[in-house]
């Protein structure tokens, strides 16, 4: 417990240079690109394009609300996570220099690329609310646990991110077989389909993935007007304590960094 405090506090002791590096990583990343900020919203809209013509005229499955909306959401809390992971995964290994030279927190890298993600999530945010409109989706008070939904995400996402990053600095195997495990865990999520549906023993495995658990109840309270159920909250529990290892094991792990660059 005394370790998790002190790397806290040094996180905030060190809060500014998270802000600029932030800013550094959202500038470069859409820096000589046309669309900017508009490429956060033009995947989710061509997938859920795509995903609509599949799960409305191809093998059509009822879901309740608009698919369109029901694929958007899951779309974009899940491109939320993913591209923290895909930017996190190579933090460390791509600023040799600074993690060799300088000390400072290296968790900054990763959280950094979270918070990067995260003005993207706000940014095709606005687009979810724009089709709930649209399709008339009315929302009702378990809207208010929106932010907590929103603050699991980012605490399962931000420990996710500190083991792939740290694990990718010792074995540079992890960023090629990251992109096959995004891949395949998207559609052991339920971001374009309920998983739920799913029966039989391959269901019982896929109701163990705390992603569809968080992406659930991200529907739950925008689209469906109820609580999120007890998977939720286990989920957002085992989620504050994964942070609180990952955060631990990244810090006692630093001292090894410059060897393996």
């Amino acid at each position: 417990m005394s370790i998790l405090m002190e790397v806290v506090a040094e996180q905030w002791e060190y809060r500014e240079l998270l802000v600029r590096m932030t800013a550094r990583d959202l500038l470069l990343r859409y820096k000589q690109t046309v669309m900017g900020f508009g490429w956060a919203i033009f995947m989710p809209l061509v997938n859920t394009a795509i995903f609509s013509v599949i799960f409305t005229r191809v093998a059509a499955i009822d879901v309740g609300t608009p698919y369109p909306v029901y694929a958007f959401c899951g779309l974009v809390a899940w491109n939320f996570f993913a591209s923290s992971l895909r930017f996190s995964v190579t933090s460390l290994t791509s600023n040799p220099s600074l993690v060799t030279k300088v000390y400072f927190p290296r968790e900054i890298f990763p959280f950094s690329a979270v918070l990067v993600s995260i003005v993207d999530f706000a940014v095709s945010s606005l687009v979810l609310v724009a089709l709930m409109l649209y399709y008339r989706v009315e929302v009702g008070w378990p809207l208010l646990m929106l932010p907590v939904v929103v603050l699991a995400i980012i605490v399962f996402t931000a420990a996710t991110a500190l083991v792939i990053s740290m694990a990718n600095l010792f074995y540079r195997d992890v960023k090629y077989l990251f992109e096959i495990v995004i891949a395949v865990w998207m559609f052991a999520t339920s971001v374009v389909y309920p998983i739920g549906r799913v029966g039989g023993k391959l269901g019982a495995v896929l109701a163990l993935n705390p992603m569809t658990h968080l992406i659930d109840a991200f529907r739950a309270v925008l689209l469906d007007q109820r609580m999120p159920g007890m998977a939720f909250h286990l989920t957002f529990a085992a989620s504050i304590l994964m942070l609180a290892g990952a955060w631990v094991m990244f810090h006692l792990a630093e001292f090894d960094f410059a060897e393996n660059l």
